[in-house]
């Protein structure tokens, strides 16, 4: 899976919006919003994990696809695009997960000074 898949993919879920939720799985989880799309996310990040724990490699890649699926209807709920996560990893590439978590705690302890 590349950038424009995710597109692609993006793309189908956005001319959900609005469907028929009888006809259409992706306009059933938007039609019953955030909800239903965050529950599934919980339920495949489980799923995820427990395949993992099984060490079982064809699970681990389809349940990594169903959450990603499922990512992907919460992003379009929320009006963004994979583009944007995308872009947040090319930002964050380089840069020690270590350092990111020390600037991020950093801000949080500046705004909890400030507010």
């Amino acid at each position: 899976m590349d950038e424009s898949t995710l597109t692609r993919l993006a793309d189908v879920i956005e001319s959900r919006k609005g469907g028929d939720p009888e006809r259409s799985y992706v306009a059933r989880l938007l039609a019953r919003a955030p909800d239903a799309i965050l529950k599934k996310i919980g339920e495949e990040a489980t799923e995820t994990v427990m395949a993992a724990k099984d060490e079982a490699p064809e699970r681990i890649v389809s349940e990594c696809a169903d959450l990603w699926f499922h990512c992907l209807v919460m992003l379009a709920h929320y009006g963004l695009r994979p583009e944007a996560v995308l872009a947040e990893l090319e930002r964050r590439a380089g840069t020690s997960g270590i350092e990111e978590t020390a600037a991020r705690a950093a801000v949080a302890r500046e705004l909890g000074e400030k507010g």
